[in-house]
């Protein structure tokens, strides 16, 4: 992977170039041209404006010091310099020799044109020098006369040797802007292969069985460090499920050990009495259902417990007050055979966020808890109360109550008060565990005199 990633960002980079410097190669050269062929024709209006005097009445004075001038100017720039008379003749050059002098430049097309009045510039190939040549020729004027002509000729190779350096020079940043790019391709795939390595590492890790491998958040593009965040979200929660196993596995094993040691002792005891004592049979028998519907009411705390950890439903609006009304009702019955009555306090309506069935199964155990404790002729107080940003429900009983210690214990796995209490020990830890998968707070406190105040407080809705 690092070495795609490095072939892309050159395959990239040369693509960018190629793009731009094959147009501006092409631009070059026009820019170049363009370039002579102006300072050609303000040159040769110098030229034509030295040559008039010239041209009028010609002398030998003039003819050697415009040969002069013609010849600085070829060394200067490297053009070649013909002046001619109305009729073509040149009478002026810049070559050393003067062999050209007298000649006729008449059938030049750009001398005709130029000896009309007209400025020309452009390439054509001579046959006297055997090359293409860039050339301008202006007219000499003396008013509207037009006296001669002065005709700039410059080597074609000229234009192409100054774009070919200027191209060299690109050439030589494209290269150097390859290599940073390969260089940038290299510490950038560096850096995301390592980090994909270091995942992977921690990945392996975790598949063997290290549950505490984790991926570094810190380093890193976002998109890598997203990934690792995602990747240690899923090992804690992977981690938490078999943590939450390994705790229903031992919680069972711990838990059942001890009443099924007991109604196997009870089942043999029963069955040494069939024949001598029927009546003690019977009541062992009882005794053994008993413990049967203990075994049955641990199994069921414990599958509802594993079912309450491993849970991850999203939250929902539900009205805290129709629910709590709602299941008061349902255990109105069971009220009355107990001689406990059931009240309800607080608001009509409230909103709250919670799982689906939390606030339900909350305030079921409550009521179950308080019943079992309150005495024939007391009241349970269901409340809703809304505050602010809380809402919390509360019920209330004239138990015997406990101390604050006790209620911070009850929501410990198996916890009892006593040994004689009954139940599981599993009911509040269940309703500590709905209440932290709704966002909720579910605690104990003491009353005044006697009785629990047994609430839980979940985010209102507005």
């Amino acid at each position: 992977m690092r070495w795609r990633l490095m072939a892309a960002f050159i395959g990239v980079t040369l693509l960018m170039l190629l793009v731009q410097d094959i147009p501006l190669s092409s631009y070059l050269r026009t820019v170049e041209n363009d370039r002579i062929v102006t300072a050609l024709e303000r040159d040769a209006f110098v030229l034509a404006g030295r040559s008039e005097e010239f041209l009028e009445s010609p002398t030998p004075a003039d003819e050697s010091t415009l040969a002069a001038v013609a010849r600085t100017y070829r060394d200067a720039g490297g053009a070649r310099v013909v002046i001619v008379d109305t009729a073509g003749t040149a009478v002026v050059t810049s070559d050393d020799d003067q062999s050209s002098f007298g000649s006729s430049y008449a059938s030049r097309p750009e001398i005709a044109e130029a000896l009309t009045g007209r400025i020309t510039s452009g390439e054509r190939y001579s046959d006297t020098v055997k090359t293409e040549l860039l050339y301008v020729t202006v007219p000499v004027f003396s008013g509207d006369r037009v006296l001669g002509a002065v005709r700039l000729t410059y080597p074609s190779q000229v234009v192409t040797d100054a774009v070919s350096r200027q191209i060299r020079l690109l050439g030589l940043v494209a290269l150097t802007t390859v290599l940073v790019a390969g260089l940038v391709g290299l510490i950038f795939s560096g850096r995301v292969t390592r980090q994909l390595k270091l995942l992977q590492g921690a990945t392996e890790r975790l598949a063997e069985g290290d549950l505490s491998a984790r991926a570094d958040e810190t380093s890193g593009a976002p998109e890598l460090r997203s990934l690792s965040t995602s990747f240690n979200l899923m090992a804690e929660r992977l981690n938490s499920l078999i943590q939450q196993q390994r705790t229903f596995a031992a919680d069972a094993s711990h838990q059942l050990r001890t009443p099924l040691t007991a109604l196997r002792l009870r089942l043999e005891r029963t069955r040494n009495l069939l024949h001598t004592d029927p009546a003690g049979a019977t009541e062992r028998l009882a005794a053994a259902e008993s413990e049967v519907d203990r075994l049955s009411n641990i199994v069921e705390g414990l599958l509802l417990l594993s079912r309450t950890e491993a849970s991850s439903a999203p939250l929902e609006v539900l009205d805290l007050a129709s629910v709590a009304q709602e299941r008061m009702e349902q255990w109105q019955a069971l009220a009355q055979e107990s001689d406990v009555t059931i009240v309800y306090e607080g608001a009509t309506a409230a909103s709250v966020r919670a799982t689906a069935l939390a606030p339900e199964q909350i305030l079921d155990n409550y009521l179950d808890n308080a019943l079992s404790v309150s005495p024939a002729g007391s009241t349970i107080v269901v409340r809703v109360a809304v505050a602010g940003a809380h809402t919390t429900l509360h019920v209330l009983d004239d138990g015997p109550g406990m101390s604050p210690e006790e209620c911070t214990r009850a929501f410990d796995r198996f916890w009892r008060a006593t040994s004689d209490h009954p139940g599981s020990g599993l009911g509040l830890a269940i309703v500590s565990q709905l209440a932290r998968a709704s966002r909720a707070t579910a605690a104990l406190a003491p009353r005044p005199g006697s009785g629990i105040d047994a609430s839980v407080t979940f985010e209102a809705v507005p």
